[in-house]
């Protein structure tokens, strides 16, 4: 029973999630974009402590059920394992915990979130893993895709061949649950007076924390999947809230230590995260545009600063795949490796939309409504002479003018080769970093108005 229900609601939350990420553009987060924000990692970035507690109450209660029926990487994991099966059977053995990796790995992410250091934790977040293996197969960055194929196919011969030993040794939100699963109200309890040793349990447990000789479950490392409860014979294994006569991980002691360690890293990971942030403030065949250097790293309206954005994306794509006009893509730079950057080559962000703030399910880019997108200078133009067609060519333009939907760019006189041209001149008060006039300017490979970044938000 517990491993059909396990089954049932994991399938529908892998298709939720998959058809969030595939329909995003579509409106279709509208109703169903809680998937995303019930996630452990985007909610704690996000301060949605609500969200946080409900899931550490949950683990509690029934164990790491989040790792088998709400992560997406998580019951991934379970189809790679479960083809395994198929091949081979009763494969699996007993191993103790690699304490020292998992601890280790924990460490090093808390550190690079709270420095901002993005490839660490954009490639160790779970749920942005999936959703950047979901996005490559219609993405168009290579990076990315690349990134991603490399991860699906290195999780799938981890959970082929060990199951969910990347969960359990690895996956930083798995190393924070395991603090609370401990203490779960409800275990998979092992009878003794029915247990024959035969070691069903113990070959068929894919997060390999069931000890035969000893009769004990490391809790710490069980996601309730259901296997072991499925393929006992002799009726020995019940997942329920009585307490056995030999229960080797709920020796007091350890038990409490581990239960305010989990509490200290869930609530101080995400506060000294915070504390960071508050510190920082065609009609015809053309040659293509190119994106220019821009010094400042331009985010999208909602995102606070450059380095807000940093401290909280966990580059799952999700905003990339909602934008509309195509204005977003992963970040090629080291220090934001991933995280949504925008350019203007093929489209500008439009004053109208809210998509990519209404998404983010991490708090990296904060929800605004129209009426305040229009009052959020996210970056401002700057013009660059020697890509002018009026200085290049002599003919008349004004297009970035003309297109500017703040009127931040007049057209004033300029002296030019002993002739009066009129050339763009920008009011930084009034652009709010939009990028129409860069995606609209007729130059090229390089427009002759482009777009820097503002390093923190300003608003009217």
């Amino acid at each position: 029973m517990l491993k059909k229900l396990r089954i049932t609601l994991a399938v529908i939350m892998i298709l939720v999630i998959t058809l969030l990420f595939v329909g995003v553009g579509y409106g279709i987060d509208r109703w169903i974009g809680w998937a995303a924000k019930i996630q452990f990692l985007p909610a704690l970035l996000a301060m949605n402590f609500i969200v946080v507690a409900a899931l550490l109450i949950l683990t509690l209660l029934f164990g790491r059920i989040y790792c088998s029926v709400i992560c997406p990487l998580g019951i991934m994991q379970d189809i790679y394992s479960w083809l395994g099966g198929k091949f081979k059977k009763n494969r699996f053995n007993y191993v103790k915990e690699h304490k020292w990796l998992r601890y280790s790995v924990l460490a090093l992410f808390i550190i690079c979130l709270i420095i901002g250091f993005a490839p660490v934790t954009t490639l160790l977040a779970p749920y942005s893993t999936y959703g950047r293996i979901v996005t490559s197969f219609y993405m168009r960055n290579v990076t990315v895709s690349i990134i991603a194929w490399v991860v699906m196919l290195v999780l799938g011969v981890l959970a082929f061949l060990y199951g969910r030993a990347y969960c359990n040794s690895i996956c930083p939100v798995g190393t924070i649950l395991s603090f609370f699963s401990r203490f779960s109200l409800f275990r998979v309890r092992i009878d003794e007076n029915k247990c024959k040793h035969c070691g069903l349990c113990e070959k068929n447990c894919k997060a390999r924390a069931i000890d035969v000789k000893n009769g004990t479950v490391d809790y710490s490392r069980c996601v309730v999947c259901g296997d072991c409860t499925a393929q006992c014979k002799f009726d020995a294994l019940k997942y329920s809230a009585t307490k056995p006569a030999h229960d080797a991980s709920s020796e007091p002691d350890q038990g409490r230590r581990s239960f305010l360690v989990g509490a200290a890293i869930a609530t101080g990971t995400a506060a000294m995260a915070q504390t960071q942030m508050k510190v920082d403030g065609g009609l015809a065949v053309i040659t293509e545009k190119q994106a220019p250097k821009r010094e400042t790293p331009l985010t999208p309206p909602g995102s606070i600063s450059a380095r807000h954005i940093q401290q909280h994306c966990t580059a799952c794509q999700l905003c990339i795949s909602a934008c509309p006009n195509h204005v977003l893509r992963p970040s090629t730079d080291l220090n934001r490796f991933m995280q949504p950057t925008m350019s203007f080559e093929v489209g500008y962000c439009r004053p109208e939309c809210t998509h990519c703030s209404q998404v983010c399910p991490a708090g990296a880019i904060k929800p605004i409504t129209k009426e305040e997108k229009t009052a959020i200078h996210a970056g401002h133009a700057v013009w660059v002479k020697d890509n002018c067609v009026v200085l290049t060519d002599g003919v008349s333009c004004g297009n970035c003018a003309r297109h500017c939907p703040t009127g931040a760019i007049q057209m004033v006189e300029y002296q030019h080769n002993g002739q009066t041209v009129m050339v763009p001149a920008v009011n930084e008060n009034k652009c709010i970093g939009c990028g129409a006039c860069e995606n609209l300017c007729p130059s090229r490979p390089f427009s002759a108005i482009y777009v820097e970044g503002n390093t923190v938000h300003q608003k009217d």
